[in-house]
């Protein structure tokens, strides 16, 4: 994930966690301080509802309201902008996060899904 989104020039910070351990965090050249931020808080979204941090923002939408309106919780510590994703095991549920912060929120996602399909099917 790091190396494609150097070759890409990206300026991203990539966060992996499993059971809230930080397993790995790269900052690219571009991604600033902020970047860290959007990822700790985007984690606890996915953490809190086990769900992409886009797909539960897009619910929130879908209902005419925002996320921030929805659930009130802190916006300094909660948010649902792409980018961070849930890494499930069958029969297990929820184990960790991967993360990615500085592109526009859908690309954020996109990137994280594109990687994550990539790395499975390498895995067969």
């Amino acid at each position: 994930m790091r190396e494609v989104a150097a070759e890409r020039g990206l300026p991203v910070a990539i966060d992996i966690r499993r059971n809230g351990h930080q397993l790995f965090h790269a900052a690219l050249p571009g991604s600033a301080p902020d970047n860290d931020a959007w990822v700790e808080r985007k984690v606890r979204v996915v953490t809190r509802f086990g769900k992409s941090s886009l797909r539960v923002g897009e619910e929130a939408r879908a209902k005419g309201t925002t996320f921030e309106e929805q659930m009130r919780l802190p916006p300094d510590l909660y948010a649902a902008h792409g980018g961070a994703f849930p890494l499930t095991l069958a029969g297990t549920g929820v184990v960790g996060v991967v993360t990615v912060s500085g592109l526009p929120q859908r690309e954020d996602h996109a990137f994280v899904v594109e990687q994550l399909e990539r790395f499975l099917g390498e895995r067969g």
